[in-house]
């Protein structure tokens, strides 16, 4: 059928060929072309070269809503314009499709998650991987990575200025996962580069006294399965709160009194034997005949989660507790006052209670399964001692404190 221009008379006058498609090309615009089907069907199509290579066509729409003879044009001519800049537009679109595919934020970071961060990040993988899914892939999710810019990054920072701790983490985080992408050649350069991370946070010092301890071991009577047996073993054991949150039957001996933290979870990637005391032994046993699986759960397939609500329980009833001691003693409960403390807290304050009680620094490191001090470097590598009978003497000692404190 001769060339001509493509209107809607243009289109209304064409019968179909029952054999075969009819192409007819529009005469203003170059590769712009109108086919219809042996059965009527009838749509915009796009032919080009790129730099002089093989014949392409693509189709722009059917004819009809959104696609008229004028739309259908400025899409040929937006499509000409790409051609013209040697890009091929039905590549362009593949490619884009892909992108959306495979590089929106929210699949790359759980890539990065899979790939990166539960390999290399063994100890902390998990802290991470909260922060993707509960700070940026809320405000990135569907945005390909290449498009995320240091201005969305600063806004994100600046949304936690008043947090300056969290506010390093979402930086660090973010920095590797852009470091990683730009290693693997999926974005040029990290919006990141040149970018100066926050200031360190102080380390924190916060010691639970003796009476904390005591209204904390209260408070967790009281606030029940599963936080109230879980905060405990983490007084007990001071091992870390995800360690605890994940602890298995499989790596319990109740009757051997041991708890055995495989390397996979420990953060040190070693094995890490933690002596049981007679009060952890006795929480353990208060949950048999359960023998099977994770310890604390609610659902018997993933380990306790909602750590800040709980806390927020435990710091209430501590309060509480806190208050009638001061009320018995014949003193105004308005005056109790509680400094902020954090589940971490638990850990630093066992530390703190064995050097008390004469604990050796090396037994407490061991206690914790923290390589610092006499366990790190050149004495640590030679010095393979583990101090299994040291840390079950010292939390039998921890045990009898509490047991002191509690009653």
């Amino acid at each position: 059928m001769p060339n001509q221009s493509i209107t809607v008379r243009t289109i209304r006058s064409i019968s179909p060929d029952p054999k075969r498609d009819i192409y007819v090309w529009d005469t203003r615009l170059k590769g712009f072309g109108l086919r219809t089907t042996p059965r009527g069907a009838q749509s915009f199509v796009f032919q080009y070269r790129v730099d002089g290579g093989p014949a392409r066509r693509t189709t722009i729409g059917p004819v009809g809503s959104p696609w008229t003879p004028v739309t259908a044009r400025k899409e040929a001519e937006r499509l000409l314009i790409k051609v013209y800049q040697g890009i091929d537009p039905v590549q362009a679109e593949r490619e884009a499709k892909r992108r959306k595919a495979t590089l929106n934020f929210r699949a790359y970071s759980e890539k990065f998650v899979e790939l990166y961060l539960q390999e290399n990040w063994r100890g902390t993988w998990k802290a991470a991987e909260h922060t993707l899914k509960n700070v940026v892939i809320p405000r990135w999710g569907n945005r390909p990575i290449d498009e995320i810019t240091r201005a969305d990054i600063v806004k994100v920072m600046d949304e936690y200025s008043n947090r300056p701790a969290r506010r390093k983490e979402i930086h660090s985080v973010l920095r590797k996962l852009f470091n990683w992408a730009t290693d693997r050649q999926d974005i040029e350069v990290s919006p990141l580069a040149g970018m100066k991370a926050p200031k360190p946070v102080p380390a924190r010092r916060r010691v639970l006294n003796d009476e904390e301890i005591f209204a904390l071991w209260k408070a967790s009577e009281q606030v029940g399965w599963p936080w109230g047996p879980y905060v405990r073993m983490l007084i007990l054991t001071m091992q870390r709160r995800q360690e605890v949150a994940e602890m298995d039957w499989s790596e319990v001996d109740v009757d051997g009194r041991k708890w055995t933290l495989p390397a996979a979870r420990a953060k040190n990637d070693e094995e890490h034997i933690i002596p049981l005391s007679d009060l952890a032994v006795q929480e353990l046993r208060n949950l048999i005949p359960k023998r099977r699986g994770l310890i604390f759960t609610t659902t018997g397939e993933t380990p306790i989660s909602g750590f800040f609500k709980a806390k927020k329980s435990l710091t209430e009833g501590m309060l509480d507790v806190m208050k009638s001691i001061q009320i018995e003693n014949g003193g105004d409960p308005d005056q109790v006052e509680l400094p902020n403390w954090r589940l971490h807290d638990i850990r630093r304050t066992g530390a703190t209670n064995l050097q008390s009680l004469g604990v050796p620094v090396e037994v407490t490191e061991s206690v914790l399964n923290h390589i610092s001090g006499t366990r790190a470097g050149v004495a640590g590598i030679y010095n393979r001692y583990k101090y299994d009978a040291e840390k079950r003497t010292a939390l039998e000692a921890w045990d009898a404190k509490l047991r002191s404190l509690t009653k």
